[in-house]
């Protein structure tokens, strides 16, 4: 548990430096957006993917077997 939290850290900290940088995380093409006078509706869908796509691998290299 105690390397899994250091991992994930570490991610939360890479994320961070790449917004830092201007690489832009979410907003990726494949997210729906959509606007309408006051109303605006966004789903991160293929933020979502990514992001399940690299937990998913990462718990595959450190987890328990």
């Amino acid at each position: 548990m105690g390397r899994l939290l250091i991992f994930i850290g570490l991610l939360i900290v890479a994320a961070g430096l790449l917004m830092t940088l201007g690489f832009p995380i979410g907003r990726l093409p494949g997210d729906i957006s959509f606007r309408r006078g006051n109303f605006s509706f966004y789903f991160p869908l293929t933020t979502s993917i990514l992001a399940s796509i690299i937990l998913t691998l990462l718990m595959m290299l450190f987890g328990r077997r």
